[in-house]
């Protein structure tokens, strides 16, 4: 309930400044007010003090501020004072336990009000009173009450109405960072999942074009030239789509071409490049121009299964099929895995991008092994992408 609060060095000094000229001026009034005590001077001196503390205390821990200006109220009224400009303090601390005490001290502020209401109306009476109270005096009563209450709540209410403020201003904020880092969180899966697609596949095929090189380097040196002009093709087509990912990080409006069903041609051949096996059947074509969407989710997903079947592949031989119906598009790529390969998929990277791929554009996507076949399935609804 007495902790600090974090306060800047400016709002500190301030505090106390501002409380130090309060405690030299109530410290004046008081005296002033007196006649000529030692007493009176030394009871004036300690609740001025304890103002003063009050004062300075309130933002910094308004739980102790608040503390303090009971122990300065109470003094006051045992030494049968009079209410005097001294008491505003109390109207500053309960506005500070409102809008920054912590859950207890802001409901102790509330208590307090309430009360100091109470025992402020109660020493008014007693300290006025000169005969036993009679019916017309409890209007009187009841009226001091009230406005004791009244101005005491107004100035909690009024911190409370800023602490709903301050929290609304924080939430928001909040909220708008938490935003922002979803869409940068989604930024970068997408860059993330388009840099796999491109380079896994590339380096899939300049693999297996440099191994088939380096093989056939003495015995066909056709072939090796050959191998080499595809890995300086496929080196470069990746190199153009790494920059095109790249100007997209550096500029998010820009989202750059992206590829198409007329690509799967060139990919398709690189593949053949790196020495599979590919069988592609297209049944039935497509109606029309598909939606952008489904054309680059068709090639990326067909693009990371063939990478995968080129890299894991018991044997060269891969078939593809793609059926575009009215409604959907259905896609299936089938290679032979090895004998002691995993029945279930591992869960790398690029298993999640073709899922993602597929459910961007309200598909489904499953991999797995199937007798001595390893298959990815997927089907994508062609008007929802529209």
């Amino acid at each position: 309930m007495l902790s600090l609060r974090p306060l800047r060095r400016y709002q500190l000094v301030t505090d106390l400044v501002v409380a130090g000229l309060f405690g030299l001026l109530a410290l004046a009034l008081e005296l002033a007010s007196d006649a000529p005590s030692a007493l009176a001077g030394v009871g004036a001196s300690l609740m001025v003090v304890a103002f003063t503390a009050a004062a300075a205390m309130r933002r910094l821990s308004p739980g102790l501020a608040l503390a303090l200006a009971w122990a300065g109220a109470l003094l006051q009224m045992g030494l049968g004072r009079q209410p005097s400009p001294t008491d505003v303090v109390v109207f500053a601390v309960l506005y500070t336990t409102a809008a920054y005490g912590t859950r207890r001290v802001f409901w102790a502020g509330f208590a307090s009000a309430v009360g100091g209401a109470v025992v402020v109306s109660l020493y008014l009476v007693v300290r006025t009173l000169t005969s036993p109270i009679q019916a017309a005096d409890v209007a009187a009563i009841v009226g001091i009450l009230l406005a004791a209450a009244f101005a005491l709540l107004l100035a909690w209410v009024t911190g409370a109405l800023v602490r709903t403020a301050i929290r609304a201003t924080e939430n928001g904020r909040a909220q708008r960072a938490a935003e922002a880092e979803t869409v940068a969180e989604q930024q970068r899966v997408r860059i993330a999942r388009d840099m796999h697609d491109v380079v896994a596949h590339s380096l899939a095929v300049v693999i297996a074009q440099a191994d088939g090189a380096r093989y056939a380097a003495a015995a066909d040196p056709e072939a090796a030239t050959a191998a080499l002009a595809t890995i300086s093709t496929t080196a470069r087509a990746a190199l153009t789509d790494v920059r095109q990912l790249l100007t997209q990080l550096r500029h998010t409006q820009a989202e750059g071409p992206q590829p198409r069903l007329t690509d799967l041609d060139a990919l398709y051949a690189h593949v053949r490049a790196a020495g599979v096996e590919l069988s592609v059947d297209v049944d039935p074509v497509p109606p029309g121009e598909p939606p952008a969407a489904i054309q680059l989710a068709v090639y990326r997903i067909l693009q990371e299964a063939l990478t995968n079947a080129l890299r894991h592949g018991a044997d060269r031989r891969v078939d593809v099929h793609l059926g575009w119906l009215p409604d959907r598009v259905e896609l299936m790529v089938r290679n032979t895995r090895a004998p002691d390969g995993p029945a279930q998929p591992s869960g790398g990277h690029g298993l999640i991008g073709m899922r993602e791929r597929a459910q961007l554009v309200g598909g489904s996507l499953t991999a797995e092994a199937q007798g001595r076949f390893f298959v990815v399935r997927a089907s994508m609804p062609v008007r929802a992408s529209l």
